[in-house]
């Protein structure tokens, strides 16, 4: 019973974090485009007053909607969201659930928020939301493949490296795969950097891998029919992703803890490590997100696919080689 009560405290607390640093990076976002262009923009608690006026308004449920399931798809994306936080560790804190191959399950988990959308979408019965569902699908397809191949990847060198459990995620953050690779797979490494910097956009439907909502075209498209508290929740899971995704990256490529560095221990270890995990979410947020969404146009759906398996898949693969080489050639092999 201790367990159970630990475990359904732990994510209740983790989930309200995780909503408010979600709200407070898109905060951050929209400040940092408005100076970018040379505009004022809104504060920073904006997203804030957005979802708390949305649960405030009437959630209204269109004439050719299937009603309970359009109603159920925001509340399946915000939990699903707060499922994958149960398997990540933040800093030095193991996280509330855990086991060898958990980040193969987050890889799943990843996925269905966005299968929510999808059935919401086509839920709604609108030919908007209809094509917008349409255009998630296309894009799900096409961004897994770089994100897969770089999980794997990591993994995979982890284990020629003769580390245990590489595919748990308390393991990447105990022994960085930076630690066990040479020249060649620094190089194999940044370039997943690079692949990651660019799968999340996509994994968050923003700019310019947004033609599912696709504002211009398809007025909000995936999302044209949801309103009110629908629209809220939807929302908050869009917040609470973008922390899960983001933090995602940063176990796997930027693991590194600072309370070692600088000699704290106990408790202290714990806050320290746990700001400064934040403070790389933060970073990783803006120059992944909001800087790229600020000097990018939104990419055809076509593009999109060919950018994600061309461009991408080909930069995954020569950082397959790349670390297949370097770890022949320290003696993994």
């Amino acid at each position: 019973m201790n367990i159970i009560l630990s475990a359904v405290g732990g994510t209740v607390v983790l989930a309200i974090v995780a909503i408010f640093v979600g709200l407070f990076l898109a905060g951050i976002d929209r400040r940092i485009v408005a100076h970018m262009q040379a505009r004022m923009g809104p504060p920073l608690s904006q997203p804030f007053t957005d979802v708390k006026k949305l649960f405030a308004k009437q959630s209204i449920v269109p004439a050719n909607a299937i009603p309970w399931l359009f109603n159920l798809m925001p509340v399946a994306a915000l939990a699903s969201s707060i499922a994958v936080l149960l398997y990540l560790p933040f800093g030095s804190l193991a996280p509330i659930l855990g086991e060898a191959g958990d980040m193969i399950l987050v890889l799943y988990l990843l996925i269905v928020p966005s299968l929510a959308l999808v059935i919401g979408g086509f839920a709604s019965g609108s030919p908007y939301a209809t094509v917008g569902a349409q255009r998630e699908m296309v894009s799900m397809i096409a961004y897994e493949l770089p994100l897969a191949v770089s999980v794997i990847i990591i993994a995979w060198r982890l284990m020629a490296a003769n580390i245990a459990n590489p595919f748990s995620f308390m393991t990447l953050m105990e022994t960085s795969v930076w630690d066990v690779v040479g020249p060649l797979g620094i190089i194999g490494l940044l370039i997943l950097l690079i692949l990651f910097a660019w799968i999340t956009p996509g994994e968050l439907s923003k700019v310019p891998f947004d033609t599912p909502e696709a504002e211009t075209e398809l007025a909000g498209g995936i999302l044209v029919e949801y309103s009110g508290r629908n629209l809220g929740v939807f929302s908050l899971a869009q917040a609470v992703k973008t922390v899960a995704m983001i933090a995602f990256g940063v176990i796997i490529l930027l693991p590194w803890n600072l309370s070692p560095v600088i000699g704290i221990t106990g408790a202290g270890a714990a806050v320290v490590d746990l700001v400064f995990f934040f403070a790389k979410v933060v970073i990783v947020s803006i120059f992944s997100v909001t800087v790229v969404r600020t000097m990018m146009a939104r990419f055809r759906i076509t593009q999109v696919v060919k950018v994600y398996w061309f461009i991408f898949g080909g930069l995954g693969i020569a950082a397959i080689i790349l670390l297949m080489l370097d770890a022949f050639l320290m003696g993994g092999l």
